[in-house]
């Protein structure tokens, strides 16, 4: 059962939600207007209750949640030719797991011709034992325009606790309207009999995935895939250095500290899709502020501006 849907449409030349409804645990915010009022754009802004995502509801006789942990689905439609950012306020949290149950969150979409959808959140947090799997379905037109941000941290480092969670798993799929597949992907992350996630990300503190599709995102693609090449040529060139600054005589590389990787999908390559793993978070939250700046003429406000 849905616990969030949402309908964007042009009313009067501008994009508008024309139906809103969400239920517990899910609650949406759509500021009035978020920067230029020349930009056509509506924000909405994903909160949960309490602030985080549980695997057991306190109170289920009077919340009516499923007991199996919470289950957010969410349903967006947007109009042909409508601009609409979906966001949040902060990380999602994902708390400790009851009884090894799981967390779920379920979005579907679809985006009209020549519409454009940005999906920009912060990162997911899962808190140590938790666990969590997230499903995003987006349906498309030939010229549809969408941009997904999926990105998951290690955990609360204050604490801590370090990819001390159970289990994550996210899945985003992309279908043509005939229902034509146009990118599968998925990230499963689960502590292993031999092996714990910790000891397989080693130093690394962050897993994020950027996908950009669609003609009114054509010049962002170009770039990230500019920058990327640039950056990781760079970084495999640069030698080594000691402990005291002298290079070492074997050149052995360094481990980077962000590592990045792109390459196109889908018929004559209309999507790009990177790929990221960053010791820690405020560099990718610099790496996405550089990267999606150019935006903010369609959005209103560029992406992570603030964060």
């Amino acid at each position: 059962m849905e616990t969030g849907k949402i309908v964007v449409e042009i009313i009067g030349g501008k994009s508008t939600v024309t139906r809103c409804f969400s239920k517990y645990p899910l609650k949406f915010i759509i500021p009035t207007k978020v920067g230029s009022s020349q930009t056509d754009a509506v924000w909405i802004y994903s909160l949960t209750y309490g602030g985080g995502i549980v695997s057991v509801c306190p109170h289920p006789p009077l919340l009516s949640v499923n007991h199996n942990g919470d289950s957010i689905s969410c349903d967006l439609t947007i109009g042909d030719g409508c601009t609409t950012v979906l966001t949040t306020q902060a990380s999602t949290k994902v708390y400790k797991s009851v009884q090894s149950k799981c967390s779920e969150q379920v979005l579907e979409a679809r985006i009209g011709s020549g519409a454009l959808l940005a999906v920009v959140p912060d990162p997911v947090t899962c808190f140590s034992t938790a666990k969590y799997t997230q499903k995003q379905v987006f349906t498309v037109a030939s010229d549809s325009n969408l941009l997904i941000i999926d990105w998951i941290t290690s955990g609360r480092h204050e604490s801590g606790e370090r990819w001390d969670f159970a289990l994550y798993k996210s899945t985003n799929r992309i279908f043509l309207e005939d229902n034509q597949p146009l990118f599968l992907d998925a990230t499963f992350l689960e502590q292993g009999t031999t092996t714990t996630i910790a000891e397989r990300m080693q130093d690394y503190q962050v897993l994020a995935m950027v996908v950009l599709l669609g003609p009114k995102l054509q010049h962002v693609q170009n770039q990230v895939q500019q920058h990327v090449k640039k950056m990781m040529s760079e970084q495999l060139h640069r030698p080594s250095v000691g402990r005291y600054g002298k290079t070492n005589a074997d050149h052995c590389l360094m481990k980077p500290a962000f590592i990045a990787s792109c390459s196109v999908f889908g018929p004559k390559g209309v999507g790009v899709v990177v790929r990221i793993a960053a010791m820690t978070t405020e560099s990718v939250y610099r790496f996405l502020q550089h990267q999606l700046v150019s935006l903010e003429p369609l959005l209103g406000v560029s992406p992570y501006r603030s964060s």
